[in-house]
């Protein structure tokens, strides 16, 4: 009897034995192409250069909406729109109808088109085929307009502003080639568009050229596409990571022009935050009821946590 249960003992250790080979052979992670690896990493550096360069989005420290007829602007007390930086006075804003016009203070430096601001100026908006790009502080300041609706506002940047000197860094999910996926393209009828609400509110019709369609955990998803036939799209989704590891509002992921074969790439590992995630003073568009996903998207970048103040110091 004492050698049958050692025999058993022994059986039961080789069986255990080669289960734990195994199983180590099965954790190891799978190996990653060194040119995707590379090239998401080359994404990565050029994403966070454009959100600090000194003009980029975590540059923006203002955004006052026209409500009159006139509006003095500057950083002094008895400007009716106080500025964050600039001119303590700087100007006038007026609207005439659909025309806004910028008139500056006696002897203040600015630039338009690279041309000093003498006298009253057209102030065209964003949506303008040449938009107005007012300068100031040797070029470190830029004041701008922005059309939403039915509503005009003036936007400031600065590249001495605080969330752009104490910039944090940004946090991702490894990258993993299974969220690069092939998806297909179902175009829309011509000049169809979709509801977008961005985050004051504002509901507008944008240009909804297509939806894409791919698989993934045995399920067909789909996405609908934001902009024109023929030109680069952009998704704008949200999914089971919002508030529990990615940005609550959404992410976002441009998109090359689907090809021939009416095939586009959809690389979630180059999901990205909407301007919202680093400053106040954008309107972001929000993710649109179909393209809010029953899964989570663990790929791409995850929320932005802004450095605390030691840290920025």
């Amino acid at each position: 009897m004492k050698k049958r249960w050692g025999s058993v003992a022994l059986f039961a250790a080789m069986l255990l034995g080669g289960c734990g080979d195994k199983s180590a052979d099965v954790s190891k992670p799978a190996p990653v192409d060194p040119v995707f690896a590379h090239q998401n990493e080359l994404w990565r550096e050029q994403r966070l250069t454009e959100l600090t360069t000194p003009d980029g989005w975590a540059s923006l420290m203002g955004l006052h909406w026209l409500e009159l007829k006139a509006h003095f602007i500057g950083s002094g007390s008895t400007s009716g729109i106080r500025l964050a930086m600039g001119p303590p006075r700087m100007g006038m804003v007026s609207r005439d109808g659909d025309n806004i016009w910028f008139t500056p203070e006696p002897g203040v430096v600015l630039q338009a088109g690279g041309q000093p601001v003498k006298g009253r100026i057209p102030f065209r908006s964003d949506d303008a085929a040449e938009p107005t790009v007012i300068s100031f502080d040797e070029g470190k300041g830029l004041l701008t307009l922005i059309h939403r609706g039915p509503r005009y506002a003036l936007r400031l940047k600065h590249a001495d502003a605080p969330a752009r000197l104490n910039f944090g860094h940004l946090s991702y999910w490894p990258a993993d080639p299974s969220w690069r996926v092939t998806a297909r393209f179902v175009p829309h009828d011509v000049n169809k568009t979709l509801p977008i609400v961005d985050i004051t509110g504002l509901a507008s019709d944008v240009p909804n050229a297509g939806a894409v369609e791919f698989e993934r955990g045995g399920r067909t998803w789909r996405l609908e596409a934001i902009g024109e036939p023929g030109r680069p799209l952009q998704l704008i989704f949200a999914d089971r990571t919002n508030g529990r590891g990615s940005y609550s509002a959404g992410r976002y992921i441009d998109l090359d022009v689907p090809d021939a074969r009416s095939e586009v790439v959809v690389d979630f590992n180059r999901a990205y935050n909407p301007p919202c995630a680093f400053t106040p003073f954008a309107t972001c568009p929000l993710p649109p009821p179909e393209n809010r996903m029953d899964m989570q998207v663990e790929a791409g970048e995850k929320a932005y946590v802004k450095p605390k103040p030691e840290e920025a110091a």
